[in-house]
């Protein structure tokens, strides 16, 4: 059986994913990719959370970013690389009951990847508002709602520098974090 080629954008791909700092919230890992979508993938996965130690309290979501590549395209993508995103962050009740929420969360995503001159095409995808009711007997015992964003866009070019940095700062906002380099200006008194 011959040995095949891992294709040459992929691995300019990979290596441009390689060497990024990301914020202290963030902790951002390299997880087994999806085997079935594309015969080359990676994965990254970043737990949004306050705490080093990645405590269950200061939990703010968790991001995924895949590459996929297919050296013979797939129609529905428009080239031979694939970025799929996903992102679920648990959100307060009067924010999920926005009836904008959708369009917000869809805007931090495509602010992200504009920001960061991220060159893309054929983005696609979706917003849910995701309702968990717990119970312990007959009694509710915690209720909760989440946002959860799936996406998938083309990119441009195999350096997916821009992407990872627009992902990383989607990620960050879909979990309610200040963006880097601002805070909150002190009130002014009269």
């Amino acid at each position: 059986m011959p040995q095949t080629l891992v294709p040459q954008d992929f691995l300019i791909a990979v290596d441009s994913l390689k060497g990024h700092d990301f914020r202290s919230e963030l902790h951002v890992s390299q997880v087994p990719p999806p085997k079935a979508i594309a015969p080359w993938s990676v994965a990254l996965l970043a737990e949004i959370n306050d705490s080093t130690d990645l405590a269950p309290e200061a939990y703010r979501g968790q991001a995924r970013f895949v590459l996929l590549c297919d050296p013979d395209g797939q129609p529905a993508w428009d080239g031979t690389m694939r970025i799929v995103a996903h992102a679920k962050a648990p959100i307060d009740s009067a924010m999920a009951d926005d009836p904008l929420l959708g369009e917000a969360a869809w805007s931090w995503l495509t602010e992200s990847l504009s920001g960061h001159a991220a060159g893309w095409r054929n983005l696609t995808g979706t917003v849910t508002r995701v309702y968990n009711e717990s119970f312990g007997g007959d009694v509710l015992a915690d209720r909760h709602t989440d946002v959860e964003l799936r996406a998938s866009w083309t990119p441009d070019a195999p350096d997916l520098w821009e992407h990872l940095e627009a992902w990383a700062d989607f990620a960050a906002a879909i979990a309610g974090l200040e963006p880097v380099g601002i805070s909150s200006l002190p009130r002014r008194e009269d």
